[in-house]
């Protein structure tokens, strides 16, 4: 099953821009092995301003996808279980799972109701770029948990 993480805005050359590629990095290569990956990143800019636009410019992405909305008002999991349903996903066969980062306003609300499911990363509010980030490492994160790998701990 591939990944992707399409987010709006541009990372540039940033600290956060490298955290999320070694991740899907590393992500791609140890979920190789079990039928996950690659996992891409992809940035998408809007022509006009709004959620509107936003979205116009996201849904270009998804045909054929799974789609995770990352919105404030999600589903909170813990890593677990964030790993166990990137797992049933590609057990039951998913060919594309796609996580949505919207832009400062948060995803347009037509965009998050075609979303499958949300995700939260708890209830404080993050900076956009490390949200990528720490869904990049959640992604990271949960293949080595299916590959049995000790980078986690409980």
């Amino acid at each position: 099953m591939r990944i992707a993480i399409v987010a709006v805005g541009r990372l540039g050359r940033s600290p956060e821009a490298d955290l999320v590629r070694l991740y899907a990095e590393r992500a791609s290569a140890a979920g190789r092995a079990l039928g996950l990956g690659p996992v891409e990143v992809t940035e998408v800019e809007a022509r006009k301003p709004g959620r509107a636009a936003e979205a116009e410019a996201l849904s270009s992405h998804l045909a054929d996808s799974r789609i995770i909305a990352c919105d404030e008002t999600g589903r909170a999991r813990t890593s677990r279980d964030f790993a166990a349903e990137i797992g049933r996903l590609r057990d039951d066969g998913v060919r594309r799972l796609v996580f949505l980062v919207g832009g400062a306003d948060g995803l347009d609300p037509a965009l998050r109701a075609r979303a499958h499911d949300t995700l939260a990363f708890g209830p404080q509010t993050w900076p956009h770029a490390l949200a990528r980030v720490m869904l990049a490492e959640q992604v990271y994160r949960a293949v080595t948990l299916l590959a049995g790998s000790p980078y986690h701990r409980d």
